[in-house]
């Protein structure tokens, strides 16, 4: 399938958005999207430590509302973090000052010039009101990690088989991807650390 690394004429549709870094550099960036959540984000953090490994977390709002003190630990240990709207809303699907008022108020919790869209969706109004304030980050790989239909070694795999120099790879600090993200994310830090690879920040 395309979704895994989208073409670059999908990519062009949103200009100004972030799909992927320098390709010079053999160096990846880690994103978690979804979170915080106390059912998986602390496992995150302690797998991340272990390697010495920095990412960053696309948060909700609500999320980060309800567990102020979760996300201050994400702070805290030295990782980044950005905006993933307040509501998890999908752009296709909103009009865009809603939109642009949740993610307003997503950012009365998350205080980040980066900003992702749930689903990588945006209308173009949205993407011009975004890029006024904030630093649009898309992907390079997603996983895939929470569709409940793939078996996780089909996760490793897709990180496997896509990541390349300056890949942006999303994983998920959900309930929803938990099962696979579990299997898939050390296994995909060990592979791509033996491949050569550091792990920068966004």
């Amino acid at each position: 399938m395309l979704i895994e690394q989208l073409p670059l004429l999908f990519r062009g549709v949103y200009w100004g958005a972030t799909w992927r870094k320098d390709s010079s550099e053999k160096k990846i960036y880690l994103t978690f999207d979804d979170g915080p959540i106390p059912e998986v984000t602390p496992w995150v953090l302690d797998i991340l430590d272990q390697y010495e490994i920095k990412a960053t977390f696309f948060c909700v709002g609500e999320n980060v509302m309800r567990y102020p003190a979760l996300y201050q630990e994400i702070l805290d240990r030295g990782h980044h973090t950005g905006n993933h709207t307040y509501n998890h809303l999908r752009g296709f699907y909103t009009e865009t000052s809603k939109y642009m008022d949740n993610v307003r108020k997503a950012s009365s919790y998350i205080q980040s010039s980066l900003f992702r869209p749930p689903h990588g969706e945006l209308r173009r109004a949205q993407m011009r009101q975004l890029k006024k304030d904030f630093h649009v980050i898309q992907w390079d790989v997603i996983t895939r990690d929470y569709n409940s239909a793939l078996p996780p070694e089909k996760v490793l795999g897709i990180v496997k088989k896509f990541a390349r120099n300056g890949s942006i790879i999303v994983f998920h600090d959900s309930l929803k991807a938990e099962r696979n993200m579990r299997y898939a994310m050390p296994k995909a830090i060990e592979f791509l650390k033996e491949e050569g690879y550091e792990f920068g920040l966004l």
